[in-house]
């Protein structure tokens, strides 16, 4: 059995298609939910615990090298869990010591597994910590709702390696935030669902190799909780699929508005949506036309007005912002939302209405990075899954908030969290792509968030594809090879589980 180092991985390809199947997020308050209604299915709470227990146990087994465990066990279900896995490893001839922060409360699930711990305890410092080989986190998990105490806080950071049951205690399960200090964990092993924390940075980095493990919960008790919270699986949603009787009409036309400096911004979202799979493509030029004819032979590009254009009902979808400057979006974003078109509002968008969010109101979908969201929200803070909620309501748009880790919010309170992208893919005009291929699919039919939440996960899939030397104009085709994927099922990521 090979040792692993500890690193922190910052993109793992693989996450989709162990979650197949299990996309709701929850809460730690709704897994406290989920909990108590798993007792009123028959499940009881030691059951529970113990294969909790197992399933970390397990996967310290298969993860890392037989060495000197500590475990650190909090007073709550947390550190029953931590018990559990002590009497586990013990048993599998691992030398084990418990620290125990405090005993659990009498009657409790916890005060029976620490009765059935048999071995040493120890006390709870960082000297134990320090000269120990692994460290399990058994001391608070996701409901911790304070900074650790110093004592905890010492005791975590002189671990040599971490491994957390639930999540490294100190970071919010909601939010994904520290409070404070949290460790920073080689794996972390949860169970019945992941919650937002797990992926929400910068708490997915600090949970290292995430396992999510089934202890027998039944997933009846998911009607009890009712998240509105996803993972960005393909499950999600259904792409277009074509007939015998589709052309070019019925796939949609997507109108792009080209502004006459940063050309190129709007021929990548233009492109992106013909590949998408949109019927056909217009760039509307305010200028620069000749620079945009140079482009693909299957673009089309036009230089009459706007108000021209939209007198034809065919043009039911813009996508309006990028390269466009904020003087021409100033005018062209109201024309099309009092129009009633789909519109797909980015990049210069932002900057035209700066400080002024009901001006947004209308459009199907805002994609903005963290400095536009700030430039018209306001500072997203440390529940940002919350702020693009409120952004979504306000507007009525769903709102896509890119980053490492995307988040999609519709205006009626679901949101997803899109896992498919790789660090490569921060690179200049890769959002221009990404609306475009929000366009594309919205032509085609899809609902604003599903288009949204889709284009995310096809957009991290294309660049994963790509591979580790990105550029922009990759994407393109590595967008061919992600829909051709995802539509055949052959080899999809997201159906090997």
């Amino acid at each position: 059995m090979a040792s692993h180092p500890r690193r922190t991985p910052i993109f793992d390809p693989d996450l989709v298609s162990r979650l197949h199947g299990r996309a709701a997020l929850l809460t730690p308050d709704q897994m406290a939910q989920a909990d108590q209604a798993a007792a009123q299915h028959g499940h009881a709470g030691p059951v529970l615990m113990e294969a909790a227990g197992r399933a970390v146990a397990r996967a310290i087994q298969r993860r890392i090298k037989r060495g000197r465990v500590l475990v650190l066990a909090g007073p709550g279900n947390n550190g029953g869990d931590g018990y559990v896995v002590a009497r586990l490893l013990a048993q599998d001839g691992w030398p084990v010591r418990v620290a125990a922060l405090a005993p659990p409360r009498p009657h409790a699930d916890a005060a029976g597994a620490a009765h059935l711990w048999r071995g040493p305890i120890v006390p709870f410092n960082p000297a134990e910590a320090a000269r120990s080989d692994v460290v399990i986190d058994a001391v608070f998990g996701a409901g911790l709702t304070r900074p650790l105490t110093d004592l905890v806080a010492d005791t975590l950071r002189a671990a040599k390696r971490v491994v957390a049951i639930d999540v490294p205690s100190g970071l919010d399960g909601a939010t994904g935030q520290p409070l404070g200090y949290a460790p920073t964990a080689e794996l972390t092993v949860t169970f019945f669902r992941l919650k937002p924390g797990h992926l929400l940075l910068p708490g997915r980095n600090l949970c290292g190799h995430i396992e999510l493990a089934d202890i027998g919960i039944p997933d009846i008790v998911l009607e009890t909780v009712a998240p509105n919270t996803f993972a960005g699986l393909p499950s999600l949603w259904r792409l277009p699929s074509l007939t015998a009787e589709s052309h070019k009409y019925t796939r949609g036309h997507v109108t792009v508005v080209g502004g006459a400096a940063m050309t190129g911004a709007a021929r990548l979202a233009a492109e992106a949506a013909r590949r998408a799979g949109a019927g056909m493509v217009t760039i509307a030029a305010r200028g620069a036309a000749e620079t945009y004819r140079s482009s693909e032979p299957g673009l089309l590009v036009t230089e009459a007005p706007i108000t021209e254009l939209l007198k034809d009902d065919r043009r039911k979808v813009w996508v309006c912002g990028p390269g466009l400057g904020p003087d021409e979006a100033r005018t062209i974003f109201p024309a099309l939302i009092a129009a009633n078109r789909i519109v797909v509002g980015d990049a210069d968008v932002f900057s035209a209405f700066a400080g002024d969010p009901d001006a947004l109101t209308g459009a199907a979908v805002l994609t903005p990075h963290a400095g536009e969201f700030a430039r018209v929200f306001g500072a997203p803070n440390d529940d940002r899954l919350a702020a693009v909620r409120n952004a979504a309501a306000r507007t009525g748009a769903v709102v896509l908030l890119k980053g490492a880790d995307t988040i999609i919010a519709s205006p009626d309170g679901r949101a997803a969290i899109n896992l498919s992208a790789p660090p490569w893919l921060a690179t200049a005009g890769a959002g221009d792509v990404l609306s475009g291929i929000i366009g594309g699919l919205l032509a085609q039919g899809m609902a604003a968030w599903d288009a949204a939440a889709a284009g995310a996960y096809l957009h991290g899939r294309a660049a994963a594809l790509a591979g580790p030397g990105l550029v922009v104009e990759d994407l393109l085709p590595a967008l061919n090879d992600a829909l051709a994927i995802e539509t055949s099922g052959a080899i999809s990521v997201s159906r090997r589980l």
